[in-house]
């Protein structure tokens, strides 16, 4: 993986400026004006964080996303100047890690790429021992293994990926039950003890995933 930050923005005035505070930043920067492509370069280059915009002329954001997110588990943050609240649902449903709409302060949005270069370097997948298997739905550490259900494993994932990072209740109804109508707090702490103890009977030896007084749970391995 290279540290190349990709832009996928059609309004060339914001690009300029984006690309201006991103190279200020030091981060190296690729940039497209369409999503014709985007997915293709992206497999072939991988970069650390796409910054992508959800109206394009051609290929549309959400496309994009889906077709990244079919090989690639890099951050995506989505740039909209929709507002609504379903736009915003299917941004992370289909895979965005994070939803910022215009007009944004420039300098947040560069703070929130920092944010996800910052979780990559962090990332537990070098954790000795644990070992993540999305197709059978398995969490594995040392010789165990624990299988968990659809849901339960969708809950881990999340936290896992982004270690450290707290996520409220409400986070985690939006990101991970897809029927969040029928979704209440209740839900997700039952699911949380259930997945603790699992992941405590693989011997573990600590509760990783910590409760957070009023703000909500993260994942973390000390």
């Amino acid at each position: 993986m290279t540290d190349t930050i990709v832009l996928v923005e059609d309004d060339l005035e914001i690009a300029d400026i984006v690309l201006m505070y991103l190279k200020a930043a030091g981060l190296r920067t690729q940039h497209f004006a369409d999503g014709v492509g985007v997915a293709d370069w992206v497999k072939a280059h991988r970069p650390a964080v796409m910054l992508l915009d959800l109206d394009l002329p051609t290929k549309q954001g959400l496309a994009v996303c889906e077709e990244v997110r079919a090989f690639s588990d890099m951050p995506i943050i989505m740039t909209t100047a929709k507002m609504e609240e379903v736009d915003r649902l299917v941004g992370l449903e289909i895979g965005a890690d994070d939803y910022v709409c215009k007009p944004y302060s420039v300098k947040e949005l560069v703070a929130r790429v920092k944010v996800q270069l910052r979780r990559l370097q962090r990332s537990p997948a070098q954790e000795p021992g644990l070992r993540v298997d999305a197709d059978s739905l398995q969490v594995g550490f040392q010789a165990g293994s624990a299988v968990l259900t659809a849901i339960e494993f969708k809950l881990f994932h999340l936290l896992y990926a982004n270690p450290s990072r707290i996520y409220s209740r409400g986070q985690i109804m939006d990101l991970v039950y897809q029927d969040y109508r029928d979704v209440s707090d209740r839900t997700v702490d039952s699911h949380i003890r259930n997945l603790r103890k699992k992941l405590s009977a693989l011997g573990l030896g600590q509760d990783v995933i910590h409760s957070v007084y009023g703000a909500g749970y993260k994942f973390e391995m000390s």
